[in-house]
């Protein structure tokens, strides 16, 4: 059996990490919204961070608990989740807005109502 405190604490931390994405992320309508001033490049610093938080907990998440419990939320491509991580943190100053604006836009919704979804069934 898995530390279900520890995983709790991952869980809200990622559904704290995503809600500052998308209050970071409302008023961006395009990928040129992050590069085109101070304030932009300043959202899309924000958002870098929480997408490198997001990443670490969803590893320690199958660390602590195996892949078997992401893999019920197949919807999701947790490689890509994880894998964002090493994007951002080695090559920062060369972030694409186009892909974080696509990863804000696209793919964040389905993230957050499938770790939704995870922490109901462990906790509920």
């Amino acid at each position: 059996m898995y530390n279900r405190s520890l995983l709790l604490e991952l869980f809200l931390e990622i559904e704290e990490a995503i809600r500052r994405i998308e209050r970071r992320f409302s008023g961006v309508r395009s990928p040129t919204d992050f590069t085109r001033n101070d304030e932009g490049l300043d959202r899309l610093d924000g958002i870098g961070m929480m997408l490198i938080s997001i990443s670490e907990n969803i590893r320690r998440i199958e660390k602590t608990a195996g892949n078997e419990l992401l893999n019920e939320e197949s919807s999701v491509d947790w490689e890509s989740v994880k894998g964002i991580r090493n994007i951002l943190v080695h090559d920062y100053f060369n972030i694409d807005a186009d892909e974080i604006y696509a990863i804000c836009s696209r793919d964040l919704i389905n993230l957050k109502q499938a770790i939704a979804q995870l922490r109901q069934d462990i906790f509920n």
